[in-house]
């Protein structure tokens, strides 16, 4: 599911504070994120498929569950 757009445009890196864009995940860092998350979904499977990645310092933020998380230590460098 997208990201709804109103949310999109006050979500900022918690970093530079510069916006943030949806981008597609691999498989594998799919994969990661889901075995990374699942235990807090009591039973149910995370839904990871996109993430938001800054576009000045280009660190990924993953999207669970259409949740996004945007702790700096959840992000990585590459989707």
């Amino acid at each position: 599911m997208p990201i709804d757009a109103e949310l999109l445009e006050i979500l900022a890196c918690p970093i530079c504070k510069e916006e943030v864009k949806p981008v597609a995940l691999s498989e594998e860092r799919r994969a990661a994120v889901r075995d990374k998350f699942r235990d807090k979904f009591r039973g149910e499977e995370p839904v990871v498929e996109q993430g938001l990645e800054c576009v000045k310092c280009h660190r990924v933020y993953p999207i669970v569950s259409d949740i996004p998380v945007m702790l700096v230590d959840e992000a990585f460098d590459q989707a």
